[in-house]
């Protein structure tokens, strides 16, 4: 249902920087306490942060930023040679080591959002973010 326009960012953003989506295989559905889940999800994503890397983990409770923040944190990511991964946990949220891992915990909004919506709100924002860098007339 999502996933349309999810691409239809993702080939935006393609022209401002090199776009990964990555799905990791969630623990959840293996009959795990939630605790469990939330740690072997967690193993999975600290698995791929490089050591140049920036973790952004998605979490209800972390800072809400505006657009134009965003795109300044994207700037100066970009100007320190950082990559960025943004971490959107699965059905029990992220692990407390991926959210004390990350650089930056980032709420998209106070209500919980399934993960799909929050990978299409994450992707329009990054889209944003990058045109607002660039001066271009997206964002109103």
């Amino acid at each position: 249902m999502f996933a349309p326009a999810v691409d239809d960012y993702a080939q935006r953003l393609s022209h401002y920087a090199h776009l990964e989506l990555l799905e990791l295989r969630g623990a959840s559905g293996k009959n795990l306490s939630p605790a469990v889940a939330r740690r072997t999800e967690g193993q999975s994503i600290l698995e791929k942060v490089k050591p140049r890397d920036w973790l952004i983990a998605l979490d209800e409770s972390g800072q809400m930023l505006s657009s134009v923040e965003l795109s300044r944190f994207i700037e100066q990511a970009q100007n320190q040679s950082r990559e960025l991964l943004f971490a959107i946990g699965g059905d029990e949220g992220l692990g407390r080591e991926v959210i004390d891992a990350a650089r930056l915990v980032l709420s998209l909004s106070r209500l919980t959002l399934p993960h799909r919506l929050a990978r299409l709100v994450l992707v329009e924002q990054l889209y944003r973010a990058f045109t607002l860098l660039h001066g271009e007339p997206y964002h109103k």
